[in-house]
């Protein structure tokens, strides 16, 4: 059976990442809704709180669109030559509303000066934003204030160039990612690092999946994270 396609023909960005997404929207609902009655009972409605609430889930929904339109369009997807560290900065404006929201200290890490690296630019954004959105409202369970940081970041291995969302928490493992792919029709299936479904982490792998690449967990300055591994583009790179 195709990676896209389930037996019916129709296209698989599966069933069951559908249902993680629906899951996964209700609590951003619940808030908003909650932040609306205690509002209007005080009079001084929270608006930035549910200004970002609403557009995390909106961008989970659209960043769902975009992983099944590349998975539909995965045999015929055009790459570009991106600058890793301009869509590090993007995906973190992106992650910014939502990391205040949470607590959460959010830094750019870019160790060394990098070529360009051939990736469709849209789908990698959305990737780290997915990736970034779901740590960010994971972290407050597993520190104390004054630990939590969410660093996006980008550095070299012998593999290519690493670029990832990294944090303080061992949880952020290949076994982890393993056992969530796994578990993914649970409610729950990354039970040791996020109360939620997920979705975000599914989304990204789904969307890295149709670009050919894999979703994989690394270290980065002694910090744990989840990332993808992109190619330099070395005709392009300028000595």
């Amino acid at each position: 059976m195709s990676a896209r396609e389930d037996q019916g023909g129709a296209p698989l960005l599966s069933q069951r990442l559908l249902l993680s997404v629906a899951e996964e929207l209700k609590l951003p609902l619940l808030q908003i809704a909650r932040q609306a009655e205690q509002g209007l009972l005080s009079g001084t409605p929270d608006l930035q709180s549910i200004q970002a609430t609403a557009d995390t889930a909106l961008h989970l929904l659209d960043n769902y669109a975009l992983a099944v339109h590349l998975a539909l369009e995965a045999d015929h997807l055009q790459n570009e030559a991106v600058s890793v560290s301009s869509v590090l900065y993007d995906a973190g404006h992106q992650l910014d509303a939502l990391a205040k929201a949470y607590d959460v200290e959010l830094q750019l890490n870019i160790s060394g000066r990098f070529g360009p690296v051939m990736a469709h630019r849209q789908g990698l954004q959305a990737a780290l934003v997915s990736l970034g959105a779901a740590l960010i409202e994971a972290l407050p369970a597993h520190g104390q204030p004054e630990q939590l940081r969410l660093q996006l970041a980008a550095h070299r291995s012998r593999y290519g160039i690493v670029a990832g969302v990294y944090a303080d928490t061992k949880q952020l493992s290949q076994l982890a990612i393993q056992r969530g792919r796994a578990l993914q029709a649970s409610r729950q299936p990354f039970m040791n690092l996020s109360h939620t479904t997920g979705a975000g982490v599914f989304v990204a792998d789904a969307i890295l999946q149709a670009m050919h690449l894999n979703l994989t967990a690394s270290r980065h300055h002694r910090l744990y994270g989840l990332g993808a591994v992109l190619q330099s583009n070395h005709q392009l790179q300028l000595v």
